[in-house]
């Protein structure tokens, strides 16, 4: 005959592995089943010592029902367990329950016990689920977890009031400019005298982002190319996946060219929006095309042009500022005198070009340089030198000596005849 026998610690007894033991007694042996209420589990300790005394499992769950109104009965005795563990335990045993967490990262392939409860003590290492993949997150219900760590001894499980726990896979990204630089970086290692930077890539299907394990790396496997059709051919390698990559397409070497972003009438000036810097076929370049947007901005189109055209130095010219017939203004300029007049472009040109202009009071032309819209800048050399003074017969008599003095008088009173001959 079975005798169940209840027995509690004292008060005064530090706690140890176990609050209150259950002894079962059968003739003369005695067996000491722990039986914790809190933080440890022990009903699969408690069915394998009874299984080892020959009692099933039907008989442990009857023989745990019958002593649980004793443990009862003990607690509204001598106080709450929980109450009595507090008292005596450490604060870290108070808080070293097993407890769910609500989400996780993991690296691997594998969730483990450790991997989604604290405080898991020797199981923490158990695997128990398959990880997501790379990159991804999924959710484990909380009863899938008690029913997977219930048989490695995890009970009483603190659920933290969790319906499922988040988990996620922690990977790296490599982006398709990444992959593409590692092909472009490996065909120019192949090929003599071969940039990098200057080899454009056109892949048969757009590459994606790719996820790999974190501090990992894609590694080339396989690299094909026929430098004739332009053909590559690439296999890269994934840590910790055995699915391969594989990429097609086809590589030219290229050069930076300077294109219009829209349609330009003659004589436009270019302004930075206008001018796109793209990567053109290596055999489409001549030492005239344009490599730089600053090269363009700020000049005029000879003649009208389409967006994409690949702009040459030919194609563009200094922006005008004063056009042919312009109305301007003379500026006639020596050391301590400057005189203005009215004046008309002989011709058109740029700011600094040197163009003939036609003096309106005169009716002479001189060269003058464009110093800005309607504004041209004739110096003393040029002015004299183009519109020479000629004398009229009175000042040549007497040049030659038989003029009056009274003649010579008249001419010294005018100290401005010097400044009007220079403005014609």
């Amino acid at each position: 005959m079975i005798r169940l026998v209840l027995r509690t610690r004292s008060s005064r007894t530090p706690c140890g592995k176990f609050d209150r033991e259950l002894r079962v007694q059968r003739g003369a042996r005695i067996i000491e089943l722990p039986v914790v209420l809190r933080f440890r589990s022990s009903y699969l300790n408690v069915r394998r010592k009874l299984t080892n005394f020959g009692i099933g499992p039907l008989a442990t769950l009857s023989l745990l029902a019958l002593t649980l109104p004793a443990f009862a009965q003990v607690a509204s005795t001598n106080g709450s367990f929980a109450d009595r563990f507090a008292a005596h335990a450490p604060l870290s045993q108070q808080i070293a329950g097993p407890a769910l967490k609500p989400a996780v990262t993991i690296v691997g392939e594998i969730v483990r016990i450790g991997d989604l409860v604290e405080n898991a003590g020797a199981a923490a290492h158990v695997a128990i689920f398959r990880a997501p993949d790379l990159g991804h997150t999924g959710r484990v219900a909380v009863a899938r977890v008690i029913e997977a760590v219930l048989p490695h001894e995890i009970v009483n499980l603190e659920t933290r009031g969790l319906t499922d726990v988040v988990v996620t896979r922690a990977s790296a990204m490599i982006t398709p400019k990444e992959i593409e630089t590692r092909i472009t970086q490996a065909l120019a290692g192949r090929q003599r005298n071969a940039d990098a930077s200057n080899l454009t890539l056109t892949f048969d299907s757009e590459p994606r982002t790719i996820h790999v394990e974190p501090g990992t790396e894609l590694r080339i496997a396989r690299l094909a190319f026929d430098p004739r059709s332009g053909r590559f051919d690439v296999v890269f390698e994934r840590p910790g996946n055995r699915n391969l990559l594989r990429f097609t397409g086809t590589y030219a070497e290229t050069f930076e060219a300077a294109v219009l972003a829209r349609p330009v009438a003659a004589g436009e000036v270019l302004r930075a929006a206008d001018v796109n810097i793209v990567r053109r076929p290596k055999a489409e370049f001549t030492a005239n095309i344009i490599i730089a947007a600053d090269q363009a901005i700020g000049l005029a189109a000879r003649r009208a042009m389409r967006p994409g055209d690949v702009l040459r130095q030919t194609d563009l010219a200094k922006a005008q500022v004063v056009a042919r017939n312009d109305n301007v203004t003379i500026v006639y300029q020596v050391p301590g005198v400057t005189l203005t007049m009215r004046g008309k472009a002989l011709e058109g040109g740029a700011q600094g070009d040197t163009i003939g202009v036609l003096n309106m009071q005169s009716k002479r032309s001189v060269q003058g340089t464009i110093a800005g819209p309607g504004h041209v800048v004739v110096s003393g050399t040029t002015l004299v030198s183009v519109t020479p003074t000629t004398t009229t017969p009175r000042l040549a008599a007497n040049a030659s000596g038989r003029s009056s003095p009274n003649n010579q008088a008249r001419a010294s009173a005018h100290p401005n005849n010097h400044a009007r001959a220079s403005a014609e």
